[in-house]
């Protein structure tokens, strides 16, 4: 199973969904793998405690050596599978972002290296689930995260910019399967920051199902336990896992395995 989170609209909680959800695959015995195309890091971050400050030692160097080389070859295959980092909790493992990610992107693009993640991902043995962070934007790295998944969830927190962006969102979705990747599916929106007392944010939702928008069950709700995990690198599952917010990570990872 590939899965990407993506959004265009920063701030949603792409991180902290990928990284709970991951951890909670993890935890239920699956070798599962976060790819963090972000160059913010925070994924890689998140799980590992650090960001990692060796370029060769991340996705980075996968990209650059992906550049000197014509076809993909076993040489490339090794360089991916050597980044990939054990993290401090069973079956998690990451593979870490790098800010040298930036400067790479226009080489990438000029030299159409758009389907490079999905050859790696296609020659990776051994994993269960991979869960893939991606920017905030739809660049070089998100699309090559689109053109690898098989399904994308998409985080919405409640607010117009976010109604406004989904749709623009759910239109690019179109395109790359159109003209990239006929297996990728819009898994879900998973809906975040989700306050049940408000009036806004339940009318929007209802908005979204009313329209047909593949809205998830399960709702997460906000809590200060989410910064609290991410300063200690420490998922919710890991941190605090009989709070409210991490059963409800879990009902969401268990909706999404049930589908």
């Amino acid at each position: 199973m590939r899965r990407v989170i993506f959004n265009q609209k920063g701030g949603v909680g792409k991180s902290t969904i990928t990284c709970n959800l991951a951890a909670i695959s993890a935890a239920a015995g699956k070798k599962t793998l976060v790819i963090d195309l972000d160059v913010q890091g925070n994924s890689s971050q998140y799980i590992l405690g650090d960001k990692v400050p060796d370029a060769e030692a991340t996705i980075a160097h996968f990209f650059k050596e992906s550049l000197s080389v014509k076809v993909f070859s076993k040489g490339q295959a090794q360089a991916f599978n050597d980044q990939i980092h054990a993290s401090p909790y069973p079956n998690l493992h990451v593979l870490p972002s790098h800010p040298e990610l930036e400067p790479l992107q226009s080489r990438l693009e000029s030299r159409y290296k758009i389907y490079k993640l999905r050859e790696a991902l296609d020659s990776l043995e051994g994993f269960d689930a991979v869960y893939i962070d991606t920017p905030p934007v739809l660049n070089f790295y998100s699309r090559s995260a689109l053109i690898a998944a098989k399904r994308c969830l998409i985080p919405f927190d409640c607010d117009a910019f976010s109604r406004e962006a989904l749709y623009s969102l759910i239109q690019a979705l179109a395109e790359i399967r159109e003209d990239h990747n006929p297996e990728l599916t819009i898994e879900g929106v998973v809906v975040n920051q989700f306050q049940s007392r408000a009036k806004l944010p339940q009318q929007l939702v209802d908005e979204l199902c009313a329209q047909g928008q593949p809205v998830l069950a399960t709702k997460l709700s906000t809590s200060v336990k989410v910064r609290e995990s991410h300063s200690l690198s420490r998922p919710l599952i890991h941190f605090v896992p009989e709070h409210k917010l991490s059963k409800e990570f879990v009902a969401l990872y268990e909706e999404l395995e049930n589908r």
